[in-house]
């Protein structure tokens, strides 16, 4: 965790597969914001998967296989996110079934022993009136079910939340090692000046550290 006096990183999991889920998404880091939050969206602080899809298409790469180095890149992205950027996790469970991605980054929050919270105001996917224990036990078996109560429910999360030194990578599993190291890379580069809207600079980064190294053969 950071000191008391910098400001702490969130990390902002749920759907985000069509507009509302989207905005509904906006709207949980919006207010994380204005309440003194650092915050992380994947779908407006990473990379626009398809602008750089498209780049890399036009550079010859055949779409799926530019689409699974890609997906790579955003994978080693989120996990370098969560394991070095953020101290803790608002996790959003809204959907028929909790989103697969936002699950796999709670538990990883979780395991890292971070600061997690879960918000929930639909009940499709509650199981005689109760969520998955296996999903739930990871926040406590408790949740809020409006967006305006994150932030406090955040703030008391970070308070009563055993301190403890930044995790070392060098402890951490040799794969998640190699997917911190190449979700750095990718971070500075999109942290650069100008980098962000730079997609042909981005697609370049993707491809050094994600593309396949012998292209003849997928090319033949």
């Amino acid at each position: 965790m950071q000191h008391s006096n910098e400001q702490i990183r969130v990390y902002c999991a749920g759907p985000l597969f069509n507009r509302s889920e989207r905005e509904e998404m906006t709207a949980i880091a919006d207010l994380l914001t204005e309440t003194g939050y650092s915050v992380y969206l994947p779908h407006r602080d990473g990379m626009e998967f398809r602008l750089v899809l498209e780049i890399l298409v036009e550079r010859n790469w055949d779409t799926p296989t530019a689409a699974q180095f890609l997906h790579e890149a955003i994978f080693s992205l989120d996990v370098y996110q969560l394991v070095v950027e953020c101290e803790a996790m608002v996790w959003n469970l809204n959907g028929r079934t909790p989103d697969e991605g936002a699950v796999s980054e709670a538990a990883m929050t979780w395991m890292l022993g971070k600061p997690l919270i879960a918000y929930q105001d639909d009940v499709r996917s509650l199981i005689q009136g109760r969520m998955n224990p296996l999903l739930v036990g990871m926040v406590n078996f408790e949740s809020v079910d409006q967006i305006e109560l994150i932030p406090n429910a955040l703030s008391v999360s970070i308070m009563n939340h055993e301190l403890r030194p930044a995790v070392s990578l060098t402890a951490l599993p040799v794969k998640v090692q190699k997917a911190v190291q190449a979700g750095q890379v990718l971070w500075h580069a999109l942290c650069s000046e100008g980098t962000q809207k730079d997609n042909e600079m981005i697609a370049s980064v993707v491809e050094e550290l994600f593309a396949p190294n012998d292209r003849s053969t997928l090319l033949a």
